[in-house]
């Protein structure tokens, strides 16, 4: 496989690993969502201080209402993470 699709994988598998902890294995609920973050992007959770920070990243994950995160609401939070991460390195690319 490529690159990117071992990549496309491995998100797959990272968010499987997680939801499927508790009840449905295609949505993270709260606690599952915040194990995946906090193992998977430390760097990005050391800087969040406090819960009510976590609170509404979840909630504006949650686009359905639902009190969970499905795939495409994951894959969402990914591609405006890759995004981010790319015009930071874009603009960092000198120094």
């Amino acid at each position: 496989m490529s690159d990117l699709e071992t990549c496309l994988g491995t998100i797959i598998d990272t968010f499987h690993k997680y939801s499927s902890k508790e009840g449905d294995k295609y949505k993270l609920k709260k606690s599952e969502l915040k194990d995946l973050l906090t193992h998977e992007f430390p760097t990005l959770t050391e800087q969040v201080k406090d819960q009510a920070t976590m609170d509404s990243l979840m909630e504006s994950l949650d686009t359905d209402g639902d009190s969970e995160c499905d795939f495409q609401e994951f894959m969402t939070f990914i591609t405006m993470v890759t995004i981010c991460c790319h015009e930071f390195f874009e603009h960092h690319e000198d120094e």
